[in-house]
C-alpha cells in the first residue's frame, strides 16, 4: 500500500497509508532506519474503537476513510466513518518542525443520540533498527507513558483525554512464539497491563471517553524519538508544556512561512489544483531531504525494488534533479547541505557509486564488478556527471563563490578529471558504464549527454577561479564528446538518438536501437543539440509514434517494450510521470508563442489528475485504469512537476510580448 502522506521535518519521517495508519517512522536520518515497516511491509500501528461491546479496527471494511493532507503546510489528515458503529474518528496530523515529535489529534465522534461510553485504543509495532530482535518496552511509571528502545533509540508514547492520561495499557510480543500481536488483546474492551516485554515487542494503550448524544470529544496522542531515556522525558515534559495543539498550530505555521517565499513566481498562471500539486510537490521533496543533506528517492518501503529492498536511499541521480527543483523554487539553503553530502560520498577515483544510505553509507546494489569475465566500474557515469552539473544550476542561481571554491578541489575537479579520463578511447563517447534506468551496461545517449553538460560545467568552474588550462581541458573534452554523440549515437534510419552502444575491445560492438525517452530528451536537456535542430524535430515524432500510450489514459513509456511493472492485459507499457513531463519541458523549450506553451500546461493538467487527493505522485500508472504502479510517492515525479511549472512560468514571461 503506497503512502498517502508524508510527514516529517529533516530528522523524523512519518508515512500513513490510506487508512490513516503509520507505516513508516524514520529516525534519526530520514530514509534510514525505517522503525516500524523496513523492507516487510506487515507492521503497522493500528487505531481501534470499541463501542457497544465489539472492537472495530480502521482497517475493518465498515470505515469509510479518507486521507489528506494540506498542501501549504506539512499537515496531515484522517476522517473515518463507520456507519454500523455509530462513530465518527478523525485526526490532524503532523511531525513538529523542530522537536522530533509526531502528534496527532483525534477527535471521537458520537453519531447516535445516546449517551454511550466509547474507547480508542492506539497499537504501536517497532521494529527498532529494522531488526525484530532485542526491543524493550515497557511502562514507565515516572512519566506513566509507555517507552519502546534499542540501542541509541528510544520512542516514548503518550496520550491524554482533556486533563487525563491514558491510563489503560499492554506491552507483549508480536511476529514470534505464535504471537501475533497484543492488539487482540483490545477485542473485550479491557487491556492486562503487563509492564514489560522484550524481544519483537509491540504495545497498545486505551482511552475511555463517555460521549453525549450526537457529542465529540478531543484526545491528543503523540510520539517522541530520542536517543537515550532522559532525552525522550525531557521531549514529552517539552510537549506537555507548550500542548500538542500549540506544537501543531506553531508546525503549520512555519511550513507556511517556509513556501510563502517572495520570489515572484505567478502561480496564477495555473488552475487551482495545478497550483496545490506545486506547493505540495514541495514540502513532499523537503520531508524526503534529510537535515545532514541526503535527498532520498521514495520513503514507501511497501515497494520492493527488485523485490530485495526499497526506495529508501540517495541515488546521486534522482537526487541531483530533485536539488535541482529546490534551487529553481528558491530553496538553496536546502541544496547546499545535499552538495556537502555528497561530495563527503566521492570515491578517490572521482566517481559516485550506485546509491548510498541516509547515514552516508554505501547502499545496497546490483551493479557487478565483473560483467562478462572482465573487471569494470559498476557505476552509473550519469550519477557523477549530474550531480556536477546540478551543482552548476546552483551557482547560476545563488552565485555563491565561497561555497563553490569550497568544492572544487574534493569534488569538482576530482568528478571532471574522470569523466576526462574514462573514456573509450575508439569512439571518443564515456566508457561504459550502466544506463539512469540501471538496466543497460554501455554507452547510452543520455548518459553521454550528461557527460557533456557536466564537463561544460566543470570548465565554467574552473574558468571562474582562474584554473584556464583546467577549464580549456574540460570544454575541450567536452566538445570532442558532442562531435562523437553525434557521429555515433544518432541514426538516420531510426530517426533520433539511438538507446546505447555496448563497446568491445574483442569484438564488434553491439547497437541497441530500442527508442527511449531519455535518448531523445537528453541531447536536448543537456545542450547537446538545439531544440530546433532538424534532427530533434525528426525524433519528436518517432517519439510521438512509438512512445505515447494511447489507452484509457495517455503520457509517454520509457522506452519500447519496457516490462517494469508492466501488466500483460494492457498491451502497453506504464507511462511515467517523469517521462512526460519532459515532453512538456522539450514542448516548453520549442515554444515560439503563448499558444506554443498549450500543449506543456495540458501535460501539467495530465499530471495532476495522476496525483492522488493527498497530492502523491507515483513513479508510473496503469494505461487504463490511472492507478499507481510502483512506488509513491516518488520524488523524481514531484521535482520534475516543479521544475516543468517553473520552466513554463519563465518561458510565459519571455513570451508575453508576443500576442500571437
Amino acid at each position: 500500500m503506497a503512502r498517502a502522506v508524508t510527514l516529517g521535518n529533516g530528522n523524523m519521517l512519518v508515512g500513513l497509508d490510506y487508512r490513516g495508519q503509520v507505516r513508516d517512522l524514520y529516525y534519526p536520518h530520514v530514509g534510514f532506519s525505517n522503525h516500524v515497516s523496513g523492507a516487510s511491509g506487515s507492521f503497522v500501528h493500528r487505531i481501534g474503537v470499541y463501542a457497544d461491546e465489539q472492537i472495530s479496527w480502521l482497517d475493518d471494511a465498515d470505515w469509510h476513510i479518507t486521507v489528506g493532507s494540506d498542501p501549504e503546510t506539512v499537515v496531515g489528515s484522517m476522517h473515518a466513518v463507520n456507519d454500523k458503529l455509530g462513530i465518527t474518528l478523525s485526526s490532524v496530523d503532523v511531525v513538529h518542525n523542530e522537536q522530533n515529535v509526531f502528534i496527532r489529534s483525534f477527535t471521537l465522534s458520537n453519531e447516535r443520540n445516546e449517551q454511550r461510553e466509547v474507547k480508542l485504543f492506539l497499537s504501536q509495532q517497532f521494529r527498532i533498527s529494522e531488526s525484530r530482535r532485542g526491543d524493550t518496552g515497557y511502562y514507565d511509571p515516572r512519566v506513566n507513558a509507555i517507552v519502546h528502545y534499542k540501542g541509541k533509540n528510544t520512542f516514548l508514547v503518550n496520550a491524554y483525554h482533556g486533563e487525563e492520561q491514558f491510563k489503560e495499557y499492554n506491552i507483549g510480543l508480536f511476529g514470534i512464539e505464535g504471537k501475533e500481536g497484543t492488539f487482540h488483546d483490545a477485542a473485550d474492551g479491557k487491556l492486562e497491563q503487563n509492564p514489560i516485554e522484550h524481544g519483537s515487542v509491540d504495545s497498545i494503550i486505551g482511552i475511555t471517553a463517555k460521549l453525549k448524544p450526537k457529542g465529540a470529544t478531543q484526545i491528543a496522542y503523540w510520539i517522541v524519538c530520542g536517543e537515550t531515556m532522559g532525552e525522550a522525558h525531557d521531549l514529552n515534559a517539552y510537549v506537555l508544556k507548550e500542548t500538542p495543539e500549540a506544537l501543531l498550530r506553531t508546525t503549520q505555521n512555519y511550513w507556511k512561512a517556509w513556501l510563502d517565499k517572495e520570489d515572484g513566481r505567478d502561480l496564477s498562471l495555473f488552475s487551482f489544483e495545478m497550483q496545490m500539486l506545486y506547493k505540495r510537490s514541495l514540502t513532499t521533496i523537503r520531508v524526503h531531504t534529510d537535515n545532514g543533506g541526503a535527498i532520498i528517492a521514495s520513503s514507501d518501503t511497501d515497494m520492493l525494488h527488485h523485490g530485495r529492498d526499497t526506495y529508501s536511499y540517495v541515488w546521486p541521480r534522482d537526487a541531483a534533479l530533485v536539488a535541482i527543483a529546490l534551487d529553481t523554487a528558491g530553496y538553496a539553503d536546502v541544496t547546499q547541505q545535499f552538495f556537502r553530502f555528497m561530495t563527503e560520498r566521492l570515491e578517490r577515483g572521482g566517481y559516485f557509486m550506485h546509491k548510498y544510505r541516509a547515514d552516508g553509507c554505501l547502499g545496497s546494489s546490483w551493479h557487478p564488478w565483473i560483467i562478462e569475465g572482465t573487471p569494470e566500474f559498476p557505476i552509473q557515469e550519469d550519477e557523477t556527471a549530474l550531480v556536477l552539473y546540478a551543482l552548476w544550476e546552483h551557482y547560476e542561481k545563488v552565485k555563491d563563490l565561497e561555497f563553490i571554491e569550497s568544492l572544487y578541489n574534493p569534488f569538482i575537479e576530482k568528478a571532471a578529471d574522470f569523466m576526462t579520463e574514462f573514456i573509450e578511447a575508439r569512439l571518443g563517447l564515456p566508457n561504459n558504464s550502466f544506463d539512469l534506468w540501471e538496466e543497460k551496461f554501455g554507452i547510452s545517449t543520455y548518459t553521454a549527454s550528461a557527460v557533456y553538460g557536466a564537463l561544460n560545467a566543470a570548465s565554467r568552474f574552473a574558468n571562474i577561479l582562474g584554473k584556464q588550462e583546467a577549464a580549456r581541458t574540460y570544454s575541450a573534452v567536452a566538445q570532442r564528446i558532442q562531435g562523437a554523440i553525434m557521429e555515433h549515437l544518432y541514426d538516420e534510419k531510426l530517426g533520433m538518438f539511438i538507446k546505447h552502444i555496448r563497446a568491445y575491445d574483442n569484438k564488434e560492438d553491439e547497437r541497441d536501437m530500442t527508442v527511449d525517452m531519455s535518448s531523445f530528451f537528453g541531447p536536448v536537456y543537456f545542450g547537446v543539440v538545439e531544440v530546433d535542430d532538424p534532427r530533434v524535430r525528426k525524433a519528436l515524432q518517432t517519439v510521438e509514434d512509438r512512445l505515447r500510450v494511447d489507452a484509457h489514459t495517455t503520457g509517454y513509456i520509457r522506452y519500447e517494450n519496457d516490462t517494469y511493472y508492466t501488466l500483460q492485459e494492457t498491451g502497453t507499457p506504464n507511462p511515467w510521470v517523469i517521462t512526460t513531463l519532459w515532453r512538456a519541458q522539450y514542448a516548453i523549450k520549442a515554444a515560439e508563442t503563448i499558444k506554443g506553451l498549450k500543449e506543456a500546461y495540458d501535460i501539467l493538467e495530465w499530471t495532476c489528475n495522476q496525483a492522488t487527493k493527498s497530492g502523491v505522485l507515483a513513479e508510473q500508472m496503469h494505461p487504463q485504469t490511472g492507478a499507481h504502479l510502483s512506488t509513491a510517492p516518488l520524488i523524481w515525479s514531484h521535482a520534475e512537476f516543479v521544475v516543468t511549472v517553473d520552466a513554463y512560468i519563465q518561458k510565459h514571461k519571455e513570451l508575453s510580448g508576443n500576442k500571437c
